[in-house]
């Protein structure tokens, strides 16, 4: 067993104390020493929960040190400074999502840390939704055959009148919810850039807000599958499983609770030949396959293991393995390269108005 990862917490909001230091609190190789908000009653509760120092600003926390992981759990305006004001004051640093509007920004910070000799790592925990890895499993088998076409829907009905509706903020369906999807939609996709086709709009009624609430992306590319994305707040009703895969040989359908596919032997399948010059005596083509079905369900059904404090576990049992024991990065920062690039292309298609 090594040193435990001494952890300083940047903002204790929806995200830094309901996600990052619910789960820090209970893994013994981590010990939050530190955390910053400006909130009184926040950093009061951080110190009773935490027994943890307190400062009002991350700055503060940053220059007084004593930790070794530095937290990013700021609105999402401000991660790309504080990644670099963390970073280039000698932390290691995991930001949430997004970890960068642009491409410029997220190379600014990779470099910041390459120059300072320490690492940087994007908060990806859907990565590790077990169903997701179920998906990558039956996808690698090849028993889908090419895949063609994958859809994943992560949408629903909800009005919101917080930060998250401000294009200000950094905010939106695509810079919010997005990063989940996008992030899986990359990784499907392989290792290359995408072409991208998006469409976003933003209906707020009279609540002020600016930011896309519907988004619909297509990532697409030569050799590659058709990857379509919709996040929309305004699904009354559900449309399907949130993922759907079409392949020469099957398909593919589920979510988080279950998956199932079906899939037929290419080379036990009646063979053909194309008709010529016409149908056959006015037929249509028919032919049965020999369809194999499988599934799977979510063992932990009745826990919380779907839910982002439990996906936490993956984040930083790797953030672990790599500081601790030189492991590889299961989120590498390629990947998270080119879910920048996806989504600073969608918002270069899409300029919305800005209310002031």
């Amino acid at each position: 067993m090594g040193e435990p990862i001494r952890v300083g917490i940047g903002g204790l909001g929806r995200s830094g104390y309901g996600i990052h230091a619910e789960y820090l609190k209970d893994d013994p190789d981590f010990r939050i020493v530190a955390a910053a908000d400006e909130l009184p009653e926040r950093r009061k509760d951080a110190q009773e929960r935490f027994g943890c120092r307190t400062y009002r600003s991350y700055a503060e926390m940053l220059a007084a040190g004593g930790f070794e992981l530095f937290v990013n759990a700021t609105p999402s305006r401000f991660h790309v400074e504080a990644s670099l004001a963390g970073l280039k004051a000698g932390y290691h640093v995991l930001s949430e999502k997004p970890s960068a509007t642009t491409l410029a920004e997220f190379d600014r910070i990779t470099a910041a840390a390459e120059e300072h000799g320490v690492l940087f790592f994007p908060f990806q925990n859907s990565r590790f939704y077990p169903y997701f890895r179920k998906i990558r499993e039956v996808i690698a088998s090849g028993v889908l055959g090419e895949i063609i076409c994958i859809r994943s829907n992560w949408s629903g009905f909800a009005r919101r009148w917080d930060w998250q509706t401000l294009q200000r903020e950094c905010a939106g369906n695509l810079l919010n919810t997005g990063p989940h999807p996008v992030d899986q939609a990359v990784v499907l996709f392989g290792d290359a850039y995408p072409e991208v086709f998006c469409r976003m709009a933003a209906y707020h009624f009279d609540f002020g807000g600016d930011a896309d609430n519907f988004c619909a992306l297509t990532l697409y590319g030569k050799g590659r599958p058709t990857i379509e994305v919709q996040v929309s707040s305004f699904l009354a009703y559900p449309q399907g499983e949130q993922y759907n895969i079409q392949g020469t040989c099957g398909g593919l359908s589920g979510g988080p609770a279950e998956l199932r596919w079906k899939y037929f032997d290419p080379k036990s399948a009646p063979k053909h030949t194309l008709w010529k010059p016409w149908s056959f005596d006015r037929q249509y083509c028919s032919e049965t396959l020999d369809w194999q079905e499988e599934s799977w369900r979510f063992a932990e059904a009745s826990s919380n293991a779907n839910g982002f404090v439990s996906l936490s576990r993956g984040v930083y049992r790797n953030l672990y393995g790599v500081l601790r024991n030189g492991a590889g990065r299961e989120i590498t920062l390629e990947q998270v390269r080119r879910q920048i690039f996806v989504m600073e292309e969608a918002h270069r298609q899409n300029p919305l108005p800005v209310n002031e």
